[in-house]
């Protein structure tokens, strides 16, 4: 007879879900979280079949925690927005598992709950069809690019003074606006840009 689980599917999600945030997802492995939870790694095979699945909890546990109610009433664009600092707040979070959400927002619950609700605002909105999947897309490529930049690539980073002492000569546009970005804090550089990307998807 297998031995009684003594662990929930949360527990496991976490625990991988702290590798990931101290050791990357390089840092990710079945051994890793094996250690974490102070078992074997055969052990930890009685609650997950594989990394994949391990991957897919992980997404479930953040992405679970993402506020999916409708906004109240509103212009559309300023709903939209809602949801999408909602979704970034969840990740930013946890910026090192934003990759994970490409390959398995379709089956979380938390994801699927949130496309609903912004292609609902869409939809009232007269985004539709087509549209509406292409708006969806871009709204999501968006907010976990802007992690991932956020985090990766801040604008208050060394790139950004690299950009800034570039030879004016070569390079007079790129090293303008690097030391104009030098002054941009992360919400203006998200909320900013949002705001570019659903003017363009009204228009």
């Amino acid at each position: 007879m297998p031995r009684p689980r003594s662990l929930t599917q949360d527990q496991v999600a976490a625990a991988a879900l702290a590798v990931a945030d101290r050791d990357g997802l390089a840092g990710l492995s079945m051994r890793a979280v094996a250690k974490e939870l102070g078992m074997s790694t055969m052990a930890l095979y009685r609650y997950v079949r594989d990394r994949d699945e391990l991957e897919g909890l992980i997404v479930d546990l953040v992405l679970g925690e993402v506020d999916t109610s409708p906004p109240p009433d509103g212009p559309w664009r300023e709903r939209v927005e809602v949801m999408a600092v909602r979704m970034r707040d969840a990740l930013a979070a946890h910026a090192a598992i934003v990759p994970l959400t490409m390959t398995h927002r379709h089956g979380s619950p938390g994801s699927l709950r949130w496309g609903e609700t912004v292609t609902g605002i869409l939809a009232q909105a007269g985004i539709e069809g087509r549209a509406a999947a292409i708006a969806l897309r871009a709204l999501i490529a968006y907010v976990t690019g802007a992690i991932q930049l956020e985090h990766l690539g801040a604008l208050s980073g060394t790139g950004t003074d690299a950009i800034a002492e570039l030879p004016g000569d070569v390079f007079p546009n790129m090293a303008k606006t690097a030391q104009h970005a030098r002054g941009i804090g992360p919400d203006e550089e998200f909320l900013g840009g949002l705001s570019a990307l659903l003017r363009g998807l009204g228009s």
